[in-house]
């Protein structure tokens, strides 16, 4: 199953301020800009093995960061900047991002505080593929990397929280996770009204809807965590934060497991507050728990991450092993972080990921 990895990271210069990559983007066809001006994107080819996968991430990363030292630049693995507000992080150019602030709404800009990971799975079984990872939601607690925002600490896990349950609360359908479906016909069924309802609030804003339909279509107006991508094509895990590239390959390694066991065996749903693993080695579907267990699952793990036993159960009853993760958010403090002390963080921050490589080039 072809996998990729599209990961985003924060740039800072050596005092730990949040600047523009810059040059930093030249280095590679695969270093995209991102909607927000301190960020920038890193993306893979579609890799037919997980080695493969390894060795085109590392080196990548690797080119950017060293390139980045020479520009007095550095890339910070956090899912927030810690203590930014959104307004001091300005937007890049872009229609599409202005189109959405209109439709949105001010929540909207919670969004440009977030950093995540987005993996994907080439499609198959598309209904399988997609009921897997939405089973499998909680496990951003495993890289959780920021519990700060405006620099008081406000959950565990505070990009989820942000990107679902602030910026896209007023259009659930938009950006929160999405039940399960029995079939492709029905994922798009439900795009379709999703976006007739977005469609609808841009009328009520005043949008000009030349404007919205050039910019917007169903598969391309949504930001829910698990995301079916009709171009690339390709099924989209969007919940994990911004991480080390160390845990990044390792979430990426088990997930695209689960994926592989749902995609060749099936799934059924119920019977189970968790999945199953052992049903696929038997060459039976994988059972999934009901999607209300699910979603408890994933507020747990937003409030508490890894804290909470019931969150660390599920994790290890899917096939995870909690205790190899070391998420950065658990290196924090609990309280206030001040400017000065989240310039300070976010240079720790960019060690410890300089570090993580180092390592696996050494391994190499």
């Amino acid at each position: 199953m072809n996998t990729s990895l599209e990961v985003e990271y924060w740039v800072v210069d050596d005092a730990g301020d949040l600047v523009s990559p810059d040059t930093l983007l030249d280095v590679s066809e695969q270093v995209d800009p991102e909607f927000v001006e301190p960020m920038l994107e890193i993306k893979t080819t579609p890799c037919g093995s997980m080695a493969e996968l390894r060795r085109e991430f590392v080196d990548l990363i690797s080119r950017v960061v060293d390139a980045a030292r020479d520009r007095n630049r550095r890339l910070v693995p956090l899912a927030t900047p810690l203590n930014t507000a959104p307004a001091d992080i300005p937007y890049r150019d872009k229609e599409g991002t202005d189109l959405q602030r209109r439709i949105v709404g001010p929540t909207f800009d919670d969004a440009r505080v977030c950093a995540g990971t987005h993996v994907h799975f080439e499609r198959s079984n598309v209904a399988d593929q997609l009921n897997a990872l939405t089973a499998i939601d909680p496990a951003f607690a495993l890289v959780n990397s920021s519990a700060h925002y405006r620099g008081e600490r406000i959950l565990e896990c505070a990009r989820p929280f942000l990107y679902r349950r602030s910026c896209y609360d007023p259009c659930p359908e938009q950006g929160q996770l999405q039940s399960y479906v029995d079939s492709v016909a029905e994922w798009e069924q439900r795009l379709e009204e999703a976006y007739d309802s977005f469609r609808e609030r841009a009328l009520e804003r005043g949008v000009d809807m030349d404007a919205f339909e050039n910019e917007f279509s169903p598969y391309e107006a949504v930001w829910n965590p698990v995301r079916l991508r009709k171009a690339m094509p390709t099924v989209e895990w969007r919940s994990p934060d911004a991480a080390l590239p160390s845990q990044v390959l390792r979430l990426a390694n088990e997930v695209r497991s689960i994926v592989t066991c749902a995609d060749e065996h099936g799934t059924v749903i119920g019977g189970s507050e968790r999945i199953t693993r052992s049903d696929a080695a038997a060459d039976r579907p994988l059972r999934l728990p009901e999607f209300d267990a699910v979603e408890s699952m994933t507020d747990a793990a937003i409030h508490d991450g890894l804290e909470e036993p019931r969150v660390r159960r599920y994790l290890r009853g899917i096939g995870f092993t909690p205790a190899e993760y070391d998420p950065l958010a658990d290196r924090m403090t609990d309280s206030r972080i001040t400017e000065r002390r989240a310039k300070k963080l976010r240079l720790e921050a960019a060690n410890r990921l300089e570090a993580d490589l180092e390592q696996r080039r050494v391994r190499a």
